[in-house]
């Protein structure tokens, strides 16, 4: 039998653990990776006894943004990042969500990544906001989320700059999320989830709804904001030449 590309799966009591493992394309956002996020989200919220979410990705890899011919599609105009909505899954889902991001999160992979109530990096995976890498200005909130989760200045420079950068390196430039050798990070997100899970569901789900509500309140009109950017940057011919030239070069 064939590996599903997304397990939904309880390890422990009111501990459920979402994997992406999509191999053969690395976890980027191919069809499957996304229709196996929504539907394990949903059973999620239509759980009456989950109390908290680790989503974690494979070996290396956490998640890689959007395919290549999902970027080229986005530039003929097609298709939008809008159109399935995973970026905010994390932010929606009414219990906790811990992102066990133990391997390299790039792009919107990354940004869906930041919108969990948890954050875990690892310290040898890449970590990036590679849009401006291609010549378009980001998408999937990610001109809310980054700045707000890294700070201002930082946000800005992974935005503008497009670089990769190791959590190494940003822990050392002081972010706010626990950064271990890639080896704890699901150890560290399993004691966290445990910590939690002693929790009443109800009082979790108040409490969440409480801390989260100006973000979610703020969120779709910056992804309006974004869409318009994209209608203004996107589809230039230099766009398409470096999804082209550049794509999956870390």
């Amino acid at each position: 039998m064939s590996q599903a590309v997304v397990e939904l799966r309880e390890i422990e009591t009111g501990i459920v653990q979402i994997t992406m493992q999509d191999k053969i394309n690395k976890n980027t956002f191919s069809t499957e990776l996304i229709k196996g996020l929504l539907q394990s989200f949903a059973e999620i919220q239509a759980s009456s006894s989950y109390k908290v979410v680790i989503l974690t990705g494979y070996d290396n890899y956490f998640a890689s943004g959007g395919t290549q011919e999902a970027l080229l599609a986005i530039y003929e105009g097609t298709v939008s990042f809008t159109d399935a909505n995973i970026y905010s899954l994390a932010l929606d889902c009414k219990i906790p969500v811990i992102a066990a991001m133990q391997g390299h999160g790039i792009g919107g992979g990354f940004v869906m990544g930041l919108f969990a109530d948890f954050v875990i990096l690892s310290r040898e995976s890449v970590y990036a906001t590679n849009f401006m890498k291609y010549g378009f200005t980001p998408g999937m909130g990610a001109t809310c989320i980054v700045p707000k989760k890294l700070g201002f200045s930082l946000g800005t420079e992974l935005l503008l700059n497009a670089s990769n950068y190791r959590g190494a390196e940003l822990e050392k430039r002081g972010i706010p999320f626990k950064v271990l050798p890639r080896a704890e990070v699901q150890e560290y997100a399993l004691t966290l989830a445990r910590e939690i899970a002693q929790k009443p569901r109800n009082s979790l789900i108040t409490l969440k709804d409480h801390l989260v509500a100006n973000l979610r309140d703020q969120l779709p009109p910056i992804i309006d904001q974004e869409m318009v950017m994209h209608e203004k940057t996107f589809h230039q011919a230099e766009v398409k030449e470096r999804i082209v030239a550049l794509y999956g070069k870390i």
